[in-house]
């Protein structure tokens, strides 16, 4: 592990192989740790750079006004790279994306894994499952909350807890856990997000996009995915992944290194 200053902040990040950069952007419930399973194989041919974004992992808690996306092209400028694809599960795809449409040149593509998207509501059907299977949780209570969320995130709302890998779940937990514990400072400072948001804006994506979901992740995700196939004009929308939820990275290293590798190729 390795820290940098990026727009006043010290950023962790791991930095492994050579070739052309990727940026490894982390889902809201973990941090870079999520993507151990892409970095040894993206790492033979790539330059592979997994980074725990401000207030995450080990990374430094804000202490003003920021934007994730201004830190990720903060994080190319400190390291002397012009351009890089950009990998996201999650949040980490919602600030993938914001990059790209607020510094277009520095971007070379975007891999989009159970993305989120700035400026999306969520549905009422994604409320109704959270109540349906998590209900009410104290949200002082850290370790509940974070048994929730990966109940429902990482579960998903079509399996049960014993349907998947306790050891993955575990993981998640310590995960969600710590970023928590970074989400209460975040909530401090003004984290600034596209504007206008991303939502209304995938068709000014001008690089090459894939876009895949787990099956068995909320409705929502599944549809963000539809969204970005259907109007960035670059974009390939790969299946659903079988029997996956929210963390496809670590959930299905296989299939995700697979479709990672031929579409870095392709571009």
């Amino acid at each position: 592990m390795t820290k940098i200053d990026v727009n006043g902040a010290a950023l962790s990040y791991d930095d492994t192989g050579t070739g052309n950069p990727l940026v490894l952007l982390h889902a809201g419930i973990a941090d870079r740790r999520m993507w151990h399973r892409q970095i040894a194989p993206l790492a033979d041919r790539y330059r592979v750079i997994a980074v725990d974004l401000r207030g995450y992992g080990e990374s430094e808690p804000p202490s003003r006004s920021f934007a994730h996306h201004d830190d990720v092209i903060g994080l190319l400028d400190a390291l002397g790279l012009q351009r890089a694809t950009l990998v996201g599960s999650s949040f980490g795809g919602a600030v993938a994306v914001d990059a790209t449409l607020a510094y277009p040149h520095r971007v070379d593509g975007l891999a989009l894994l159970g993305t989120a998207i700035s400026g999306h509501e969520w549905s009422e059907e994604t409320n109704d499952l959270w109540e349906e299977l998590v209900g009410d949780v104290d949200p002082t209570d850290l370790a509940a909350t974070a048994a929730a969320e990966v109940r429902f995130w990482v579960v998903g709302p079509g399996r049960r807890p014993e349907d998947v890998d306790p050891d993955l779940v575990a993981f998640a937990r310590e995960m969600d856990h710590r970023a928590l514990t970074a989400e209460q400072a975040l909530r401090t400072v003004d984290v600034v997000e596209a504007d206008p948001p991303a939502v209304d804006r995938l068709g000014e994506l001008r690089v090459p996009v894939l876009v895949t979901a787990g099956a068995a992740d909320v409705p929502d995700i599944r549809r963000l995915a539809d969204r970005i196939g259907d109007e960035a004009p670059h974009a390939v929308r790969l299946p659903d992944v079988p029997d996956t939820a929210h963390l496809l990275p670590l959930e299905r290293p296989g299939p995700v290194n697979a479709a990672l590798l031929d579409f870095l190729a392709r571009i």
